[in-house]
Order: C-alpha cells, then sequence, then structure tokens
C-alpha cells in the first residue's frame, strides 16, 4: 500500500510537479471533497453512487496523511478529476473515458490488478441477461 501513495503523490504529466502553480490551483480539501459530491449530482444515478462512495472512501483514507507532497498528489489529482468532470446537459449522457497510457505505465503491480478487478466486477453490470454472482438464479429468499 506505501507504494501506492509514493505513485499518487507523482505527477502524471510529463513536467515535473511544481509546488507553487499545484498550490495556486488547489483546493483545501473540504471544499474540494464538497464540490466533487455536487459535481456527482448531475451524474446518472449508477455513476454518482458508485463515484460518491469512492471519494468518500478516499477521502477517509487519507484524513491522517502529513507529508506535504502526498498531500499535494492527492489534491491535484482529485481538483484534475474534477476540472474533467462534465456538468450540465452533458453529464447525463457521460460514459467515461479511457485512461492515459502514460498514468497506465505508472501504476504498480498491485493498482493494475485492482484495475483488472474492477473491469471484471463491472463488465456485465449493464448487461441484464447476466445473473450476479451471489444470487444463485433460484429466485428464492430464505
Amino acid at each position: 500500500m506505501r507504494c501506492s501513495f509514493v505513485r499518487l503523490a507523482e505527477s502524471v504529466t510529463k513536467r515535473p510537479l511544481n509546488i507553487r502553480e499545484a498550490g495556486a490551483s488547489l483546493l483545501p480539501p473540504i471544499p474540494l471533497y464538497r464540490r466533487l459530491l455536487r459535481a456527482h449530482r448531475a451524474l446518472p444515478l449508477e455513476m454518482r453512487s458508485l463515484g460518491d462512495d469512492y471519494v468518500k472512501a478516499e477521502f477517509r483514507r487519507h484524513r491522517d496523511v502529513t507529508n506535504p507532497v502526498h498531500i499535494i498528489g492527492f489534491l491535484s489529482q482529485w481538483k484534475i478529476y474534477l476540472d474533467e468532470l462534465p456538468s450540465g446537459t452533458d453529464a447525463q449522457n457521460f460514459s467515461g473515458k479511457k485512461l492515459d497510457p502514460m498514468l497506465v505505465e505508472k501504476m504498480s503491480a498491485e493498482q493494475l490488478g485492482q484495475l483488472y478487478e474492477l473491469m471484471h466486477a463491472t463488465k456485465n453490470v449493464w448487461n441484464p441477461s447476466v445473473i450476479p454472482e451471489g444470487d444463485g438464479g433460484n429466485g428464492s429468499s430464505q
């Protein structure tokens, strides 16, 4: 898990992270958290619930981080995500975006494994003919 903190703090651009520039565009954690949840309101219901849960879990996980580089990396990545979220009528038709290949290259083996598991967990979400694993298909409740 420690490795993912280091990777989180790394810049995803080709040039190094300039702390002065990042600080100028960053929002404090609580206002950023609130803006993220507000931005999710415009998304389709399924995306909103997944996004809200993920944002809440990540902010909870990073509540006690004291390293300034990690904090700046964390906040700057969430700010980039917020800036890329669609708003207004575009948000209802939003279906995500492709991952940047450079970002995928920087992922650890653990992160790639989690991404692979997420892909398989969400692959059949929109396919109504697939029965969820825990259901068993018998339809009876005990």
